[in-house]
């Protein structure tokens, strides 16, 4: 499970376009939205898609200025299952959170 948490800033006279555009694309679901153009948009992985490619295709939305990945949160679930009942995720090391 691979989740990213984003700030996209688009140009205010493209965002009801640009979030149309990001919101049809699988993975992305955009959470809230402001009237100067930003975005906080969370991407996920798809079984089609991995979440950095999405990302990357994020950055070719018309209008759209910049892109900062803000929260990144990696599960390898195939593996969760199998660490020790008595470790912990973050002592397994099966999980991360890198908050920026």
């Amino acid at each position: 499970m691979n989740i990213c948490g984003c700030l996209v800033h688009v140009l205010p006279e493209r965002t009801e376009a640009a979030a149309a555009e990001m919101a049809a694309m699988d993975g992305v679901e955009i959470h809230a939205r402001s009237e100067d153009g930003r975005f906080v948009v969370v991407v996920e992985d798809t079984e089609a898609h991995l979440a950095s490619d999405t990302i990357m295709a994020l950055h070719q939305v018309a209008g759209v200025v910049s892109l900062t990945l803000t929260y990144h949160h990696f599960e390898d679930l195939a593996e969760a299952g199998k660490r020790p009942a008595s470790l912990s995720p973050s002592q397994a090391g099966a999980q991360t959170n890198d908050h920026f």
